[in-house]
């Protein structure tokens, strides 16, 4: 496992990999868990060559307090990273990625003014701006991303879709804790308190997952909505039922095609999102 920090080096390295075979790509900004493991071991079973990548995106943040509180441990993450079998990690300084400032302005139309599009303006630009960046860099084969970032996952797709990449997104389960807590880098930001009751929130989709269909879906959206702010722990920001190729809200069962529950809390400062497939 090699680490580079600048795009020269890693396309000189890459360029002596490629013979072996197809190369799969994980872009990750750090802070790695066993989420983030399992999408590297599973790049690494289904590819010869396998790039992860570690930067946190400032043009992703929209809020600057955020940006400044997420977890970084680049030492602990090459750790964690090097029984995996990956070959190379790529750590580059926002500079190497924006030499300039990237003004590039993505529309995503509906897909983007949902959700996560709606409560944090200009995320989804961000995000597509660091990921076309950095497919142009690493031309991957195949990329793998988690199901727990649903919306992300439909944008970056649309992405590709846009710009005609020659790249297959590679969608990997949402791993949790015992407790049922999706894992996320900022989970490590959570007290022992606010980790516990943060469970509350996945025992609740769970429970929303039985419950579809047997009530309207206003009044599931009012019953996870509830139960979860009666924690004193814990605040909801959203919980959407969407249709799960378009994400636009669902008003009734009876409409077509799978649905699925999005939802983001606040657990003391910490914003924490979680997914589930309702039918």
């Amino acid at each position: 496992m090699v680490l580079v920090k600048t795009i020269k080096e890693l396309k000189k390295q890459l360029n002596a990999l490629r013979e072996k075979g197809s190369v799969g790509f994980v872009p990750t900004m750090g802070a790695l868990h066993s989420g983030h493991i399992s999408l590297v071991n599973q790049a690494v079973h289904e590819n010869q060559v396998v790039v992860v990548s570690i930067f946190v995106n400032p043009n992703q943040f929209n809020d600057a307090s955020d940006l400044k509180r997420y977890p970084r441990n680049l030492e602990a993450d090459l750790k964690l990273l090097e029984p995996t079998g990956c070959d190379l990690v790529f750590a580059p300084e926002a500079e190497e990625i924006y030499p300039e400032p990237d003004t590039r302005i993505f529309d995503f139309g509906p897909l983007e003014q949902v959700m996560e599009g709606k409560h944090r303006p200009g995320h989804f630009n961000g995000v597509a701006q660091v990921v076309s960046r950095l497919f142009e860099i690493v031309k991957p084969d195949k990329a793998y991303l988690g199901l727990k970032d649903f919306q992300q996952l439909a944008i970056i797709n649309q992405l590709v879709r846009m710009l005609k990449l020659p790249v297959e997104i590679v969608p990997c389960n949402i791993i949790r804790e015992k407790n049922g807590l999706a894992m996320s880098s900022r989970n490590e930001l959570l007290t022992a308190d606010e980790r516990g009751n943060a469970a509350l929130i996945f025992k609740t989709l769970l429970r929303a997952k039985n419950l579809a269909g047997t009530i309207s879906v206003r009044e599931l959206k009012n019953e996870v909505i509830e139960t979860i702010n009666k924690n004193p722990f814990l605040n909801v920001e959203y919980f959407e039922i969407v249709d799960f190729e378009n994400l636009q809200p669902v008003k009734s069962w009876s409409e077509k095609g799978k649905k699925i529950g999005c939802i983001a809390v606040f657990c003391g400062k910490v914003r924490l999102i979680d997914n589930i497939v309702l039918n």
